[in-house]
């Protein structure tokens, strides 16, 4: 059974060792990554296992984050705003 990561900015969840069914070990360095709208994918390299699914985080999640000192939620929010101020949402 896939393990699900709500939130994107948990510490540890890239480097922690995951097992699958099937014997290997390892962590999301070494998984198969599939990219959708609303979360991010990772599958055993081995047999195609789903072994974790992380959730993309929301602006409010990146901003919170960034606010309480995560320093990826930090640069991504520079880049966001910087792309909400280029490309306002409300600009058609």
């Amino acid at each position: 059974m896939s393990e699900l990561v709500s939130d994107y900015f948990t510490a540890g969840w890239r480097e922690r060792a995951l097992a699958c069914p099937c014997g290997w070990h390892g962590d999301t360095r070494a998984m198969a990554m599939e990219l959708h709208d609303a979360v991010t994918d990772y599958a055993c390299p081995a047999c195609g296992n789903l072994l974790l699914i992380v959730s993309h985080p929301s602006l409010d999640q990146v901003r919170a984050a960034a606010t309480a000192g995560n320093e990826e939620a930090m640069a991504q929010l520079t880049i966001i705003e910087e792309a909400l101020a280029r490309f306002p949402p409300d600009a058609a």
